[in-house]
């Protein structure tokens, strides 16, 4: 009876790993699916609701973002809350930032 509790409480564990491991592959999946290549997910707003944008790498390197990504690091650090870059701007000013960017 010993031998076959003992055989349960591992089968049990084992079970837990699998389904943890697969459980994080989804969600890890599910947060890249809909980020083409070439582009980056950021998380923008001054709230605790933040909205999600997708923006082309390229932008990164652009003297106007470089200053909101140096707002970020003053705000946040390496620690962004919502597990993706985060930037403390408003979702308007961001918009039109986008749009001047994709201009150039």
């Amino acid at each position: 009876m010993g031998i076959q509790l003992i055989g349960l409480s591992h089968a049990k564990h084992k079970l837990q790993r699998s389904l943890s491991a697969r459980i994080a592959n989804l969600l890890a999946m599910s947060s890249t699916i809909n980020v083409p290549k070439g582009h980056v997910a950021v998380y923008v707003g001054e709230t605790c609701q933040k909205k999600r944008f997708v923006i082309p790498i390229s932008y990164l390197n652009h003297p106007l973002f470089q200053s909101l990504l140096n707002l970020a690091e003053e705000e946040f650090g390496f620690d962004h809350p919502m597990g993706g870059l985060t930037i403390p701007c408003t979702e308007d000013y961001f918009t039109v930032l986008a749009f001047i960017l994709n201009s150039s």
